[in-house]
């Protein structure tokens, strides 16, 4: 189920678009301003967040660039009485996929968005990897490689990977790793099973001496996109 945050102080628009979404089968939670909203974003992974301009607290723009850094995958919209070009063209130059003007009809933006996330998936069925020069991960094949020697790594292992690349420099806990990896089969990880397979991963990609994933004691863990030691 895909997870929408929308942020927007106007309390009837925000409660008419909550339950239009929510109809439509998004996991979605509303925020009616700045403060709330980036609290919200350090708790949970959004794929896509709506987010007015103009909140009570602060700027639409400024935290949409708290959002892209952290969570470069999260897709944004702005929605705004803002129409003027300068407004447009700032609001893409944030990391926004699109900008929509108010007034705007409920049904176009649902329509939008599904036609968004449809694209995005087939997009990802196509091809799904991660690359940064030496460590290379085909997800979609399953094929991994470092500095050009191949890498043999289990499905578990590859799914682990996949979660660490969709969240760089982002703190995934002991507890968000577990539920994430407990399968659709019920195939259950536990905590030990957790410790060596994130040792048995650092083995392997990290054997040239970089780090890509970084320990958070008493927390959990952080992709680091191979950062020399």
């Amino acid at each position: 189920m895909k997870k929408i945050l929308l942020v927007e102080d106007d309390v009837l628009l925000n409660k008419t678009l909550t339950y239009n979404l929510i109809s439509e089968g998004y996991d979605t939670v509303s925020s009616p301003n700045a403060g709330t909203a980036a609290e919200l974003l350090t708790q949970t992974e959004y794929d896509l967040v709506l987010l007015d301009i103009n909140l009570p607290d602060g700027s639409g723009y400024d935290l949409c660039r708290l959002i892209k850094p952290e969570n470069p995958d999260t897709l944004v919209i702005f929605l705004t009485a803002n129409d003027q070009e300068s407004d447009q063209i700032r609001g893409y130059e944030v990391g926004a996929v699109d900008y929509i003007t108010k007034p705007f009809s409920i049904g176009a933006l649902l329509r939008k968005i599904r036609a968004m996330f449809a694209m995005l998936e087939h997009r990802g069925l196509a091809k799904d990897f991660y690359d940064d020069g030496r460590l290379f991960l085909d997800f979609s094949e399953q094929s991994a490689s470092l500095n050009g020697k191949s890498l043999t790594l289990s499905p578990m292992e590859y799914k682990m990977l996949y979660l660490f690349c969709k969240n760089p420099k982002q703190i995934l806990t002991r507890q968000r790793l577990l539920e994430r990896l407990w399968d659709a089969d019920e195939n259950y990880v536990d905590e030990h099973t957790l410790t060596t397979s994130i040792s048995r991963i650092r083995g392997k990609i990290e054997a040239e001496g970089d780090t890509y994933i970084k320990t958070i004691y008493g927390i959990g863990y952080q992709w680091m996109g191979g950062e020399r030691k």
